[in-house]
């Protein structure tokens, strides 16, 4: 089963990015084959992204594979782009259940896929300056495995937040969503950071 590149769904798609893990040239979700460990994230060109190690911290940081129960605070190394790179800490507040006109101006592409809302406080630890920065969670369903479904963007009941201008300071926070999906009759258990260095390979999981 092969891996789809669906460079021509950003033109048919342009209020958002609905793509499947594994699927057929059609471009339509298709759960994903079994495997030990969540799907890669999607970038815009749908290939995955190249987890980038952030330098540790000065202090604890939380140790990469750790369960959490939402609501507890993960303490982890932050690289967003080239030049930014802190300590954030990361609390899953909440992971929701949506329907499926919530995915309406996705089109047919979301046939038989239900949202998931990962929802999210993220806070300057150390105050290096993080402005402008945004970090997302992927899904895992009730074994502990990828959905299968991979789709990017936002809908009215999921806005992605972003840090502000003032993200420069210890203490400083914003809230976020990420849109998650899973087939039909599939739930999400647990939400997973899986950037920087170890957690690439070893996620935070926070379960319900």
């Amino acid at each position: 089963m092969k891996h789809v590149r669906t460079t021509a769904l950003l033109a048919a798609c342009a209020a958002g990015l609905l793509l499947s893990a594994c699927g057929e040239e059609s471009g339509q979700a298709a759960p994903a084959a079994p495997t030990s460990a969540p799907a890669a994230p999607a970038s815009d060109s749908a290939s995955p992204e190249s987890s980038t190690a952030a330098a540790a911290p000065a202090g604890d940081v939380t140790k990469p594979g750790t369960e959490l129960k939402l609501g507890e605070r993960a303490v982890v190394p932050f690289k967003y782009g080239t030049t930014k790179s802190g300590t954030i800490a990361i609390t899953v507040t909440a992971i929701e259940k949506g329907a499926n006109a919530d995915l309406a101006k996705y089109g047919d592409k979301a046939k038989g896929i239900t949202p998931f809302y990962l929802r999210a406080t993220v806070e300057n630890v150390d105050g290096a300056d993080l402005a402008y920065s945004s970090v997302s969670l992927r899904a895992l369903g009730t074994d502990g495995r990828s959905t299968g479904v991979i789709i990017t963007g936002s809908t009215d009941q999921c806005k992605s937040g972003t840090a502000g201008k003032d993200f420069t300071k210890a203490g400083a926070k914003f809230e976020t969503c990420t849109l998650q999906g899973a087939r039909e009759g599939s739930e999400v258990a647990a939400a997973t950071f899986d950037k920087g260095d170890g957690y690439d390979k070893s996620p935070l999981v926070w379960k319900n």
